[in-house]
């Protein structure tokens, strides 16, 4: 399924290939990128593959791609593909995201979480989505406000998330407006 709005036609949501190997770790060993987001830099080209296959190829996440250059800028996904340690509420959605280097401060990233965002208003039942930042990294709590969600005073720790043992997560939350 590709995800796509006739306003926002700079950028599609389509589901990942194992083709799209080589252009995840083309964006996916910056490491600038996963110490954003969370995770090690990607070591080579089959650890990029064996990621799609076993994290990004299910029905939550998708590839963020450019329609002008057709090529892969990022990821976005929500649920299991976001495996990690927020105050989710129950049946509450955890959202994550990443954007390559050469697309940030361009609003790619704020325009493919709206677009997962009216996806799931349209689709799903979820009621709320629940999000985080490293609060070092506060362009990423830009594009959640821009999104409509909202700072819960929540700052949590994950250990688990690629050097957050002393990084401090700022939660955010958005309610879809679902009684």
């Amino acid at each position: 399924m590709t995800i796509f709005s006739k306003e926002i036609n700079d950028i599609v949501l389509r589901r990942w290939k194992t083709t799209d190997d080589q252009q995840l770790f083309k964006l996916a060993s910056d490491p600038d990128i996963g110490q954003r987001a969370g995770w090690p830099p990607h070591q080579s080209v089959e650890e990029s593959r064996e990621i799609i296959k076993s994290v990004f190829m299910n029905d939550t996440t998708w590839a963020i791609v450019s329609t002008d250059t057709e090529e892969i800028i990022g990821a976005i996904g929500y649920g299991d593909s976001c495996d990690c340690k927020l105050p989710a509420r129950e049946g509450e959605a955890v959202v994550g995201y990443w954007i390559g280097k050469p697309y940030w401060n361009k609003g790619l990233c704020t325009k493919a979480l709206s677009l997962l965002i009216d996806h799931l208003r349209k689709h799903t039942t979820i009621k709320s989505l629940i999000s985080g930042h490293f609060t070092d990294n506060p362009a990423s709590g830009r594009v959640m406000e821009k999104c409509g969600f909202e700072p819960t005073g929540q700052t949590c720790f994950d250990n688990s998330l690629y050097n957050g043992v002393d990084r401090p997560i700022r939660v955010l939350r958005l309610t879809l407006g679902r009684q």
